[in-house]
Parts: structure tokens; C-alpha cells; sequence
């Protein structure tokens, strides 16, 4: 197999004259022989002006390079898709599978005999890691990190648990227009991803646990020298990858996985980590079921003090020791045998890293955040396929709970009627969102966390038992039940749920029960058949065709990959 400068020349008949020609352009650029003979590292760019989360991308690009350069390697950057969750319509969760194939495709036509992947937004990391999982090219993931915090009157705040928590009293009168202008200047105070464990700061740290990231590397905030230092290692690692040929299918195994859906857990992580762990997996072969998330939560309590689920922010977790202090102490749950991008286990890699401190961010065991996982998982009639919830972050009263529905169509039908005086609702009522799944907006969007409404925001009420089949910010907190499976547009139970219909949540049972009979959703569905949506032409037809289910991890049904051998 080639490698460098000769791996995947252009076809023109002729291999000789395809290297003379790829080497003849190169060299406008300026390279030598000297340098076009080192192994290459490709290096993906994903700085964008509409992605302030990758801010620093061009620093971080500057840092690779150096690493590379320093360990004898070929440093080339290269463009691929950005996507920012508040700059993507109809939202980014819909653009993750198109830019993991840009990631596989610019990985497999391009030659490098490794690659850097700078993820840090939402859905931008889980993109990487599907896109090169599927190449199977040495990788490795460098997250652009964390931004400060801000400071409102003299009170801490940080993106976006905060911009929620803000919105909310803006949406229930008790602060003005003054006011939530004043606020929105200092919940963003630098170029990064959420300060709390939103789904970036989750993505970061099962990147860590998966081992596809350089020991310590998930907690560096964005515009610290730490962050700088941890490009520079992932450049020479890089190098290092290419002479060891460690590919991801080897780093990524189902071992790995469970060591990353127990940091999940622990961390309070968002409920988005569970479905792009699952298309992660699933571009391996490698099924990650919903019933071996509940088991895994049973034990595994949550540790890190981090908003939502706690008080601290991600430059505490960064200054308590990051990953390295959680390792510590769910070593005697975790897989110490899995390979990490240095060549060495995560078991090694945690006694390289010391002894630790005192600290007050993460919990030791005796003492934890919350005694079981931060997600569960629900199942019964209402999600024969299975649902979650984000215990953690739920309120304690409403997590056994039975109530009248109150039940919106579609986004459209919630933003009319959500805030209007005359809706039939209370505070014991249970919202209910339809259409918000994989097909139905399309693309699952971050709806699921649906607002007070305004009346009841107003009267003091600050959490409801919710349901829908979409998905909510990892930065969000609230009795939020979602990824109902099947989902609605596709003729889910769902899809046949009327007003003052009575709902039974018990996470305690783990069930989740519309407590209507058989027979009747048997009717109901018979009266109004679902058709599902399509489209005519691009990609909305191709994501309408393909996509999966939320417990199939919401990917593309074609970019499956094949089931590992016995022991991988």
C-alpha cells in the first residue's frame, strides 16, 4: 500500500506521470523533495466566521504543524464543512452525517497517512469520529475547547445552561428588556464551546474516554496555553500513529465504547452522547444498545459537579485535573486494557498521569452528584423502542409522576399556542411535542426542551414533565423525556396521542406509559394513518430516504459499517 505523497494517485492510465503531476503542483506551492518525502498528516480545518465554538481553529492549526514538523512529519491542512448549532437550519444535528462523509471522502481522496480532525461544536466532533471511523485512516481528535466564563452582576454565567436559566426569568417577568440585553453581552465571554457539560464538553471527554484524543485533552479551556501545548502533542502523535499504524477500528473497539458510556454517565453528560455514540459504534459494527446504557447507569453514579446537573463550569473540571481525576475514580469500572491514540492503554495512560489532589469538582464515589447514571432509560407503550431522560437534571417530584396530556402537533402548533392566555394547562399537565424526531422536522432538532408556558412561567412554575420525540441541549435541564422511538412521523404511538389523555412517568420502573388501551391506539391509527415525510430532490431526499431512528443513532442506514470480529 502507498503512502505520502504516492497514497491514492489521481487515475490517468498512467501512475508514473499521476505522481509527476500531483508533485509538479505541490511544488508551486513552495515544498521541496526534502518535505514531500516525510509521511503526511492531513489536518482538518473547520474555522468558520459562522462558528465562534472554533474561534481559535487557526491557532490550533499553527500548533499542530509545529508538532508535526518537530517529530519529522508533513503537516497539510485542508477544509471540510462547519457546523454551529446556532447558525444551522433547520438544525446542526441535520448536517452531522453530511459532514462526516465530507470528512471520510476528503480523508480517503486526499493523501495523508493520518489525520487531525478540530472538531469542538455540538455535532461537529461525533462527525469526525463517524467520518473516520468509516476511512479507518490513523486519527486523531483535537477539541477546540472550552470558553470562560462571563460574569452578570456580579454573578459567574456561562453558556447556555445560564442563557436558559436567564431566558426563563426574562419569559416569566421577572427581569426586563434592560436587563436580558445586559446578560447576553457576558454568557459568551471568548471564542469556545459551552463552559458547562452541554453536548461539546460531553463530546470531549468520551472522545478522551474512547481514547482518540491525547490524555488530557477534553478540558483545556480554548484560549489557554494548555490548549495550545495539547495541538502540539496531537501533532506529533500523529506522526507517531502513522510508523504504528493505529487505526481507529483498533482504539475504537466495544470495550472502548462502555468505557465511554460509563464517562457519559458520570458526568452528567448530555443525552445527545447517547445517540452519537450509537452512530459512532455503528460505523464500526458495533451495536450499542439502549438496555446495556441502563445497566451500565445502575452503578455508575454522577461525579462531576458541572451545570447543568451541578455549579461548576468546565475550566473548574479543567483546574480539578479534567479526565485524569475522573479516571481515577471510575478506574474499577472501566476497561484499563483499551488502546488510547498513544499507543499505550488507558490503564497505563492513568498511572502515567500521578496521583491526585484535592480538589472539589469531582465527587469521589462515597459521596457522588447523583447515585445512579445521569441519563435512564424508559420504555412502555408510548416508546416500544425506548426513550431517556436526564435524571440528573430532572426535578425530583415530577421523576414518578401522572398527568393530563397537552399535546402540540408540531413546532408551528407549540410556537402558536405555547404563550397564549387561553391554553388549556396547569402545572401538573405533561407537554407533549410531536413530529420533532429524525424524519419528522427533519433532523431531530434541540426542541424537546419546550418552555413553560407563559401563563404558568409567569404564576412561579419552573419545571413540567415534557415528551417528544426530539432532542434537547446538552446544556438544558428540566423532566424531559425524549427520543420517543418510534417516532411520530413514521407512526409512532406518539402520533396518536390527544389532548387530556393521561400519561404515567416512573423512572423509578423506567416506564413511560400512555394509559390508554391497545385497542383504542389500535383505532386511532387505523382513523388517521401516518405518511411519512419525503422530498423531492438533494439532500433533504437523501436524509429522508436513509436516516435511522434515534436508538440507531439518527445516522445514515447505508453508512453502516461491518460487525467486528469476535474480540475487537
Amino acid at each position: 500500500m502507498s503512502n505520502g505523497l504516492k497514497k491514492g494517485l489521481t487515475s490517468y492510465g498512467d501512475s508514473g506521470f499521476s505522481l509527476f503531476l500531483r508533485k509538479a503542483f505541490i511544488k508551486g506551492a513552495g515544498y521541496t523533495d526534502d518535505a514531500l518525502d516525510r509521511p503526511i498528516v492531513g489536518i482538518a480545518n473547520t474555522g468558520s466566521a459562522y462558528n465562534p465554538c472554533h474561534g481559535n481553529a487557526p491557532q490550533l492549526i499553527e500548533a499542530v504543524k509545529r508538532g508535526v514538523m518537530l517529530a519529522g512529519g508533513l503537516p497539510m491542512d485542508f477544509p471540510t464543512i462547519s457546523i454551529h448549532e446556532s447558525f444551522s437550519s433547520p438544525t446542526s444535528m441535520y448536517l452531522r452525517n453530511l459532514m462526516s462523509i465530507d470528512t471520510e471522502e476528503m480523508i480517503r481522496a486526499q493523501p495523508m497517512d493520518a489525520v487531525v480532525l478540530i472538531g469542538g461544536c455540538d455535532k461537529t466532533v461525533p462527525a469526525q469520529l463517524m467520518g473516520a471511523a468509516s476511512a479507518n485512516v490513523p486519527a486523531i481528535q483535537l477539541v477546540t475547547g472550552s470558553m470562560l466564563t462571563g460574569s452578570h452582576r456580579s454573578e459567574r454565567v456561562g453558556a447556555c445552561t445560564d442563557c436558559r436559566r436567564f431566558w426563563a426569568k426574562y419569559r416569566a417577568e421577572e427581569i426586563d428588556d434592560g436587563e436580558i440585553s445586559s446578560v447576553n453581552n457576558q454568557l459568551v465571554a471568548s471564542v469556545g464551546t459551552c463552559s458547562v457539560m452541554g453536548t461539546a464538553s460531553t463530546m470531549a471527554c468520551v472522545a478522551e474516554a474512547l481514547g482518540m484524543t491525547v490524555p488530557g485533552g477534553a478540558s483545556p479551556p480554548a484560549v489557554t496555553a494548555d490548549r495550545i501545548r495539547v495541538a502540539e502533542r496531537t501533532g506529533a502523535t500523529a506522526v507517531a500513529m502513522v510508523k504504528s499504524k493505529l487505526t481507529p477500528d483498533r482504539i475504537m473497539t466495544a470495550k472502548a465504547f462502555e468505557n465511554a458510556l460509563r464517562v457519559l454517565l458520570a458526568i452528567g453528560g448530555s443525552t445527545n452522547g447517547v445517540i452519537h455514540l450509537t452512530a459512532v459504534a455503528g460505523r464500526l459494527g458495533i451495536d450499542l444498545s439502549l438496555a446495556r446504557l441502563d445497566e451500565l447507569g445502575r452503578d455508575t453514579p454522577v461525579l462531576v459537579d458541572l451545570k447543568p446537573s451541578g455549579q461548576h463550569y468546565m475550566e473548574d473540571f479543567h483546574h480539578a485535573g479534567g479526565m485524569h481525576t475522573l479516571l481515577r475514580e471510575l478506574k474499577p469500572l472501566l476497561h484499563l486494557d483499551t488502546l488510547t491514540v498513544t499507543g499505550r492503554t488507558l490503564g497505563e495512560e492513568m498511572e502515567a498521569a500521578g496521583e491526585g489532589f484535592a480538589q472539589d469538582v469531582v465527587r469521589p464515589r462515597s459521596n457522588p452528584i447523583f447515585p445512579q447514571g445521569g441519563i435512564a432509560v424508559l420504555q412502555g407503550n408510548l416508546a416500544p423502542g425506548g426513550a431517556i431522560i436526564k435524571q440528573s437534571a430532572a426535578h425530583p417530584k415530577l421523576m414518578e409522576h401522572e398527568g393530563r396530556a397537552v399535546v402540540f402537533e408540531n413546532l408551528e402548533d407549540l410556537a402558536k399556542r405555547i404563550d397564549d392566555d387561553k391554553l388549556d394547562v396547569t402545572a401538573e399537565d405533561i407537554l407533549v411535542l410531536k413530529n420533532i424526531g429524525p424524519l419528522g422536522a427533519p433532523g431531530m432538532p434541540e426542541a424537546g426542551y419546550l418552555p413553560i408556558p407563559k401563563k404558568l412561567a409567569r404564576a412561579g412554575v419552573k419545571d413540567m414533565v415534557r415528551i417528544s420525540d426530539g432532542r434537547m441541549s446538552g446544556t438544558a435541564a428540566g423532566t424531559i423525556v425524549l427520543h420517543v422511538t418510534p417516532e411520530s412521523a413514521i407512526g409512532g404511538p406518539l402520533a396518536y396521542v390527544k389532548n387530556g389523555d393521561r400519561i404515567k412517568l416512573s423512572v423509578k420502573d423506567r416506564s413511560i406509559a400512555l394509559l390508554v388501551s391497545d385497542a383504542e391506539l389500535a383505532a386511532r391509527a387505523k382513523a388517521n394513518p401516518v405518511t411519512p415525510p419525503r422530498a423531492s430532490r438533494g439532500y433533504h431526499k437523501l436524509f429522508l430516504q436513509t436516516v435511522t431512528q434515534a436508538d440507531k443513532g439518527v445516522d445514515f442506514d447505508f453508512l453502516r459499517g461491518q460487525t467486528p470480529k469476535s474480540g475487537a
